[in-house]
């Protein structure tokens, strides 16, 4: 089908992202959270319904949720009231959810992605909502069975909803990257959708340009990585189309991605809210949050990824490009950071963090948390360089990997011991220069003639000659001012 077909339509696509929350315990009552454990050992009397027991409200599951919303430009409701989701699924041990339906404790927020293009756009958020997750089905452990692991059911998640603000599968990747990174600045959540901890619902239409009326809506279900959010959307917009040029009515059901084969497959028909008979949550008294707990956790809010890209762009004087990387994970800016309090010179401290940093701990399969150096000692190493003590290649390929062996060394003394310091006396190293053009005198009247570049070679040769400890800087001086002589 020509591609100019497609380009009659426009998508329609609004995100649900739920995240599960770092508390300590369970959104209504003391169970741990401890994820990898053993199946059905973090439960107990209230998470697994029984009769005659009573939630209760877990105060760090809502201070959580109002930082989300403040970080999202939110309205804080002072007055929540919860409410029984029912529905039957085995993995929900009660047989209902509680949850947020009338009053989320969030709402009319908005926050600004960026595509790859360059291109901000805002995104509505119109609600976020605290709840509880359900249990885990398991359908491959058993050949005839399904197992049921209950040690999720009662983990608070916050349910991030937008308005149908989208409308390509690489804004809500932008999307679905932002949140994740909010959440982990804000230690909210640890973000891994691999795990489970971050899972995205997306709700997806198509219609004719120009045309107000929506499409019929169809919902793709927890989606497990930001790629697979896109691929879902994209083929989603293809597929619905399809069938609306072939004359054929789209199905309003709820789908799961298939990233195997690249498609979505119908899994039930849509349900409506009637459908979950909602009503008040009888057991749960109403949450009051009043302004002097908002601002509170507002004293206690971090720099977001942007304000933070923004300042290192104005105090520390490094390109747009270095703040984004730096800044992509909160441990990396933080590190940058105290580097920075060791030394002046910010766009070497911005290199090594992106350079030899990161390739160590590609190499090593390690995060920043376990990288051996502490940024004073990083700082150590830009400082010999910048004193002309020491070379950038041998720092990066000798003293690097021999100090991250040895961290408990003085990169000096380890320098030194390594035989890496520079010679930077101007009587040892002009003997070598002088030498050294002695021994080129053909070189020296092609590079009078105009071939500049074979200063690489005169640089070369006494780098040779001194074993490579010859300061670069002091001998490309000599050697010009006696080639122009």
């Amino acid at each position: 089908m020509e591609e100019s077909i497609y380009d009659k339509y426009e998508p329609v696509i609004g995100l649900e992202v739920h995240s599960q929350l770092l508390t300590n315990s369970k959104a209504f009552c003391s169970d741990p959270i401890e994820y990898g454990a053993l199946p059905n050992t973090q439960v107990g009397v209230i998470s697994l319904g029984h009769p005659g027991t009573l939630p209760f409200h877990n105060k760090a599951a809502v201070d959580l949720s109002i930082k989300m919303g403040l970080a999202c430009n939110c309205h804080i409701r002072e007055v929540n009231h919860y409410a029984r989701k029912n529905y039957f699924y085995a993995d929900l041990p009660k047989g209902y959810q509680i949850t947020q339906d009338k009053t989320p404790i969030c709402f009319d927020g908005f926050i600004d992605i960026t595509t790859k293009d360059g291109v901000t756009k805002r995104i509505g958020i119109e609600r976020i909502h605290m709840e509880e997750d359900s249990g885990k089905s398991m359908h491959d452990q058993d050949v005839f069975d399904s197992l049921i692991d209950y040690n999720r059911a009662g983990t608070p998640l916050m349910e991030i909803v937008t308005h149908p603000d989208f409308r390509t599968g690489e804004e809500a990747y932008a999307y679905i990257s932002l949140i994740r990174q909010m959440v982990r600045y804000l230690d909210i959540s640890d973000g891994n959708m691999e795990e489970g901890s971050l899972r995205c619902d997306a709700n997806i239409s198509v219609r004719i340009k120009g045309v107000e009326k929506f499409g019929t809506k169809v919902e793709v279900k927890n989606m497990n990585s930001m790629r697979n959010v896109q691929r879902a959307i994209d083929f989603e917009i293809k597929r619905q189309i399809d069938l609306i040029e072939a004359g054929e009515t789209i199905i309003s059901d709820t789908r799961t991605f298939d990233a195997q084969k690249n498609l979505t497959i119908s899994m039930r028909s849509k349900e409506a809210a009637n459908d979950y008979r909602y009503f008040p949550e009888p057991d749960l008294p109403p949450l009051m949050v009043g302004r002097d707990w908002v601002a509170r956790i507002k004293e206690q809010m971090p720099e977001l990824p942007a304000q933070l890209a923004a300042r290192l762009i104005e105090e520390y004087n490094i390109t747009a490009y270095d703040a984004q990387v730096i800044t992509e994970l909160k441990e990396t800016a933080y590190y940058f950071l105290e580097i920075c309090k060791h030394t002046n010179n910010y766009k070497s401290a911005a290199n090594w963090l992106m350079g030899a940093v990161k390739n160590y701990m590609n190499q090593q399969a390690v995060e920043l948390k376990d990288f051996p150096l502490k940024a004073a000692q990083l700082a150590e190493i830009i400082k010999l360089i910048d004193d002309g003590k020491l070379s950038n290649s041998a720092a990066s390929q000798v003293l690097f990997p021999a100090f991250c062996n040895k961290p408990e060394s003085n990169a000096a003394a380890l320098a030194q011991e390594l035989n890496l310091i520079q010679e930077s006396d101007e009587g040892s190293i002009k003997p070598m220069v002088e030498a050294v053009l002695a021994a080129w005198p053909d070189k020296i009247m092609e590079y009078k003639a105009g071939k500049k570049n074979l200063m690489g070679l005169f640089v070369g040769e006494v780098m040779k000659r001194s074993q490579g400890k010859a300061d670069p800087k002091l001998t490309n001086k000599l050697l010009m001012e006696l080639l122009d002589n």
